[in-house]
């Protein structure tokens, strides 16, 4: 066999290796978002008072590797609001108003988020759903009508 030929044929292995290497990376991305899905629906499921914070946080973390390279429109807030979740639940004591109050509003997103998805589309909404039932909506501070009637902007002088 000539040099060229044994060039061409090395070529072709190569050729398909990698077109195998590349299809067994997006499986093993499939089965890796697989497993989150799973394992974020299990804590959730199970009640999230029975996962130790600093479980939380690192699928909170494994969430944000997962979407860092995201470029549908929303994912930027999710990232926000998953950083905000991963640091309260790396602290000492979490607070849990916020926790609940970032998990509410990472559920909306991911809702709304769900319908853009090329795929998971189905599990990217029942994650949404139970994210937003595992937390609480935390509404706007009403408006003070007695304040506003007579509000007091004007800074005080010395």
């Amino acid at each position: 066999m000539s040099e060229s030929n044994k060039v061409v044929r090395s070529g072709r292995t190569l050729q398909r290796y990698i077109r195998v290497h590349d299809r067994q990376h997006r499986l093993r991305g499939e089965n890796d978002m697989a497993v989150k899905f799973a394992g974020t629906m299990n804590a959730i499921n199970r009640g999230l008072d029975a996962t130790k914070p600093t479980k939380g946080a690192d699928m909170v973390e494994d969430w944000e590797a997962a979407l860092a390279d995201s470029d549908v429109s929303g994912a930027k807030g999710i990232l926000r609001d998953l950083g905000s979740l991963r640091k309260q639940l790396e602290k000492d004591t979490p607070d849990a108003d916020r926790v609940h109050a970032l998990l509410h509003r990472l559920g909306t997103a991911t809702t709304k988020i769900a319908e853009k998805a090329d795929s998971s589309q189905e599990k990217l909404k029942a994650l949404g759903q139970a994210l937003t039932e595992a937390g609480e909506d935390t509404p706007d501070e009403e408006e003070d009508i007695e304040a506003a009637a007579s509000p007091k902007r004007a800074r005080k002088k010395a």
